[in-house]
């Protein structure tokens, strides 16, 4: 039999650990909805986070002698070894196929929870739909700080979000003006969905609280066949960060544009999404040198792997 979603409470997301709500249930799998982005512009990140819960899924299953949750024992114990199996959805970046791929998980495939979904505006939609159904939904990776202050009951989000990680960046730049660096002024980039968005009201009451001038505070429309006027305000501001949110095609695009229009930021600190994805070095590597960027990782890790820390 397949376990009742109400029975199972989710983890990390790196390890799927589940735990049983109640203690003495039988069942042989738990299924769960993994809804990425599989195809379209962002659909690396999709194969990629398939690969890493395939990885996943694959540790718990099997008996593996590995340091790591659920890797030895075969199954999940709490559920008398119970086998995690794991169905894909692809979202392709829109929030409304979001919505239907999770509204199918959950009543066809009776998935006892969903995991995703790289976009904070799909996530928007498919967690309205799983407490709708009242299906635990793990936000895995989406950084937007609003998603978890809708007052929802089975939305759950492990990682930091970018209130958090925009923290962090002016925390950077304090310390670099205390050594002496110039960083008075900032330019912010961001596109028009809820990613963009919050990440800008989180990076203009910083630097409100902090002391920083925002020179420039540009919202873009979300995958613009052209970037140009944008840039030319960049240009025209000349700050001394340059502080984008963007994903993939619309990072190629701004630095590409920046090139073409003579434009070099003295510094840029960006918001991860595309400036932390492969296609975008691969495409304009040779244009950003320097570059920083935010990412999450787990500082326990640093105990085993001392660059972490």
């Amino acid at each position: 039999m397949l376990i009742d979603r109400r029975q199972v409470l989710l983890g990390g997301a790196a390890s799927l650990a589940l735990l049983p709500l109640a203690a003495q249930a039988q069942t042989s799998e738990v299924v769960i909805g993994v809804i990425y982005p599989l195809s379209g512009a962002s659909a690396q990140i999709g194969v990629d986070a398939q690969k890493a819960f395939e990885t996943a899924a694959e540790l718990i299953n099997g008996d593996h002698d590995f340091d790591l949750p659920l890797a030895r024992g075969t199954g999940l114990p709490g559920l008398g070894g119970a086998k995690v199996r794991l169905v894909f959805a692809d979202h392709q970046a829109d929030p409304q196929k979001g919505r239907a791929e999770a509204e199918r998980l959950i009543t066809q495939d009776k998935v006892s929870a969903i995991i995703g979904t790289y976009q904070s505006s799909v996530a928007v939609t498919v967690s309205q739909i799983c407490e709708r159904y009242q299906v635990p939904f793990l936000s895995a990776d989406n950084s937007s700080p609003s998603l978890h202050r809708r007052g929802l009951k089975y939305y759950f989000r492990p990682a930091p979000h970018d209130e958090m990680f925009s923290t962090a960046m002016f925390d950077f730049f304090d310390a670099e003006k205390a050594k002496g660096r110039k960083i008075e002024t900032l330019a912010l980039f961001h596109e028009d969905t809820i990613f963009g968005t919050d990440s800008s009201n989180a990076q203009l009451k910083l630097a409100k609280e902090r002391g920083y001038k925002v020179v420039a505070d540009i919202k873009y429309r979300a995958n613009s066949p052209s970037l140009t006027a944008e840039v030319q305000q960049l240009k025209a501001a000349d700050a001394d960060v340059l502080m984008p949110s963007s994903y993939t095609t619309d990072a190629i695009l701004l630095i590409k544009t920046m090139g073409e229009l003579g434009y070099k930021a003295k510094n840029i600190v960006a918001q991860d999404a595309g400036f932390s994805e492969k296609a975008l070095y691969d495409a304009v590597g040779d244009k950003v040198a320097g570059v920083i960027s935010r990412g999450s990782f787990s500082l326990d890790l640093a105990a085993k792997r001392p660059m972490v820390g």
